[in-house]
C-alpha cells in the first residue's frame, strides 16, 4: 500500500490480501437469508493482523476526531465491532462500551455493557453493514439508553439501497472505511477479477434479491 492510495483503497486491498473478502461471481455464496452472492466478507479476520487492524483502528480514529470530536464513547456492537472499538477508544483516549443484540435474559439484563450516561454522545462501530438492520437496532439501543447516537461507522458495507434506506428511514447518519465499489475497483486493477466480470459484480448491488436466478 502507499500513502497515495485512499483509505477506501488501502482498506479493501488489506481486506482481500487476508481472504476477508472473497469474491466469485460465477460460484455465488447464498446467504442466511437465501440471497445469493458473488462477495462474502468476513473482517474478524482483521483481528489477526496487527498492521490490518492498526490501519483500521487509526482511519476509524481519525474519521471521529474531524467528523464527529464530540464523541464522549465508542460503542462497539457484538460481537464482530467489540474489538474495532476496543482499538480505535484506545487510540482517542476515550471510554467504550459495547451493545449486545438483545438484552441479556439474566442478571442485570444489560443490553449496553460498559457505561453510556444519558446525554452523551455516541459512536457505534459495526464490522460490516448488509441490510443494515442489526447496526440501527444497536444505535436504538443508545437512543433508548438516553444517549446520542452520533452515526454508524463500519469498517465495510456492501452498498445495498436496502441499507442505505433503511438508515435514513432510521435517521442515523452511516460512514464506512470502505466498500464495495472501492473494492471492485481495486479488485479489478490488481487482476484478482476480470474486467469482463465487472457489470456481473455490479448488476447484484442493484439487484440481490435477483442475482442468482440471472445465472
Amino acid at each position: 500500500m502507499t500513502n497515495t492510495q485512499s483509505v477506501e483503497a488501502q482498506i479493501a486491498g488489506s481486506l482481500l490480501d487476508i481472504g476477508a473478502v472473497a469474491l466469485r461471481p460465477h460460484q455465488p455464496f447464498t446467504w442466511t437469508s437465501g440471497i445469493k452472492s458473488p462477495i462474502y466478507c468476513d473482517n474478524r479476520l482483521t483481528m489477526s493482523y496487527p498492521e490490518i487492524r492498526d490501519l483500521i483502528a487509526e482511519s476509524f480514529a481519525a474519521l471521529i476526531r474531524e467528523t464527529y470530536p464530540d464523541a464522549e464513547v465508542i460503542a462497539g456492537t457484538a460481537t464482530a465491532g467489540i474489538p474495532h472499538a476496543a482499538f480505535a477508544s484506545q487510540k482517542l483516549g476515550l471510554p467504550m462500551a459495547y451493545i449486545r443484540d438483545k438484552a441479556k435474559g439474566h442478571g442485570k439484563e444489560n443490553q449496553i455493557e460498559g457505561l453510556i450516561k444519558p446525554g452523551q454522545k455516541v459512536v457505534v462501530i459495526e464490522d460490516l453493514i448488509s441490510t443494515g438492520g442489526s447496526s440501527i437496532k444497536a444505535a436504538q439501543a443508545v437512543r433508548d439508553a438516553g444517549a446520542e447516537p452520533l452515526a454508524v461507522l463500519a469498517i465495510f458495507s456492501y452498498q445495498l439501497d436496502k441499507a442505505v434506506q433503511a438508515f435514513a428511514d432510521a435517521g442515523f447518519p452511516l460512514q464506512t472505511l470502505s466498500n464495495y465499489t472501492a473494492l471492485i475497483d481495486v479488485a479489478v486493477k490488481r487482476g484478482d477479477i476480470q474486467s469482463e466480470d465487472l457489470e456481473l459484480l455490479q448488476s447484484w448491488r442493484k439487484d440481490p434479491a435477483s442475482f442468482g436466478n440471472a445465472e
